[in-house]
């Protein structure tokens, strides 16, 4: 994922290593009703208005006519100065980080809230997106400015068209913060009343007398964590995740991207659980939850996630935003790393989420792509045998995320009907 989505290594089970070559996905086109399709999600959405905000001179971008016709469209250039971001880290988190108060999302939307680039502008902002979202290397957790820096991207283009070209990098900033953008899911950009800023520091990771906190399980220490489900209601901004997802859906790179992610998450949280499936943080005494309450969350969150690119694919082929099916599946598999396999004993490192996003393969991916219930029964199944999973406990881990899977399916089609 570091690489820019240019490659991956896959590591097969004998340990060997070889490269596979991703070229620049072609984009399926056409008029989806994204907005229409994450309706299902939540019963009920804030949209996200324009802010008028000085910004700073260094971001700002003039538009122009792209070619020379009456009727060219208006496109954004890119400066000089912004090209420079892309390689310089610390002055993108500065021109991304909003703040703590979100004084500064006007110059993130105006970097980044434009309908089109010109020439390869889009693919500038992309890369200026990795150096200010994108924890600093192996190993490392992401700060408060760069997750800061994700929830301004998310904010800035919720409820927008993203170019074709710019939306693998987005999609890469997900599934660099894949358990935060998970955790969002529950809230659809309406905004949690506890949660005072666009990301949490560290501190906000350690658990409670139960074994359990907010954010999620199995969280590395030190790591700050962006807030997608925070609403600014003075600045009207808020960074609708399921919004961002149905429309990145339609391009096949940043698909396999987000597909990835959560594949690579069922792996991670597999191995790290109980022979009994449950959570090894989890301590007695909590009348509100068992041992398998919150991981049992995590196993369904997944699955409907998963289901909902389906979904969203399903329905982008209906109503022609997908026009040819075959081909935006060729290149979902072209782009998607391959297969996430949980490894065969417990493990108890915890990784930041950067680390989780760049996963090695254990191989191919195999059969359907587009299967996504043999994907994860595939893992699931291997995985509780190897740890002799009691069967009863696996057949309803196997329930629960296939009721989730089929609940996303079904959902989507329900409000496409209506």
């Amino acid at each position: 994922m570091r690489d820019g989505g240019s490659g991956g290594s896959t590591v097969s089970e004998n340990g060997d290593k070889s490269d596979d070559e991703r070229g620049d996905a072609t984009p399926a086109s056409g008029a989806g009703a994204a907005r229409r399709l994450t309706g299902r999600l939540r019963a009920h959405r804030v949209l996200s208005s324009a802010v008028a905000v000085a910004v700073v001179a260094a971001v700002a971008v003039p538009l122009v006519l792209a070619g020379s016709g009456a009727d060219a469209e208006p496109c954004t250039p890119v400066s000089g100065t912004t090209r420079a971001l892309a390689g310089d880290p610390a002055a993108a988190i500065k021109a991304l980080d909003p703040g703590d108060r979100m004084y500064r999302i006007g110059s993130a939307k105006k970097l980044l809230a434009h309908d089109g680039f010109c020439g390869d502008g889009a693919r500038v902002l992309g890369r200026v997106i990795d150096a200010g979202t994108r924890a600093s290397g192996p190993g490392k957790p992401h700060t408060m400015a760069q997750a800061r820096s994700a929830y301004a991207v998310a904010a800035a283009l919720s409820d927008r068209e993203i170019p074709a070209a710019l939306a693998p990098s987005v999609a890469r900033m997900l599934a660099e913060y894949e358990v935060d953008a998970l955790r969002d899911d529950d809230f659809g950009g309406l905004g949690r009343d506890d949660v005072t800023g666009p990301a949490v520091p560290p501190a906000e990771a350690a658990l409670d007398d139960h074994g359990w906190v907010w954010l999620g399980r199995f969280l590395s220490p030190g790591e700050a964590h962006a807030t997608f489900e925070y609403g600014d209601r003075s600045a009207d901004v808020t960074a609708d995740i399921p919004d961002l997802v149905a429309e990145l859906a339609k391009n096949p790179q940043a698909f396999a991207i987000l597909y990835d992610a959560h594949r690579a998450q069922l792996a991670h949280c597999l191995e790290r659980l109980t022979r009994q499936g449950g959570d090894p943080s989890y301590r007695p005494g909590d009348k509100y939850a068992t041992p398998t309450t919150w991981t049992d969350n995590d196993l369904q969150d997944l699955a409907d996630h998963i289901g909902t690119l389906m979904a969203l694919r399903s329905g982008y082929a209906k109503d022609g935003t997908i026009q040819d099916v075959a081909a935006f599946d060729a290149v979902v598999r072209k782009h998607s790393r391959g297969t996430f396999r949980p490894a065969s004993h417990r493990l108890t490192t915890r990784p930041p989420m950067g680390d989780i996003a760049d996963r090695p393969t254990s191989g191919p991916l195999r059969g359907d792509v587009m299967d996504g219930r043999r994907q994860m029964f595939t893992v699931l199944d291997r995985w509780a045998k190897e740890r002799d999973v009691p069967l009863e406990r696996a057949t309803a881990m196997r329930q629960l995320m296939d009721d989730y899977y089929v609940r996303a399916l079904w959902m989507v089609s329900v409000e496409r009907s209506r």
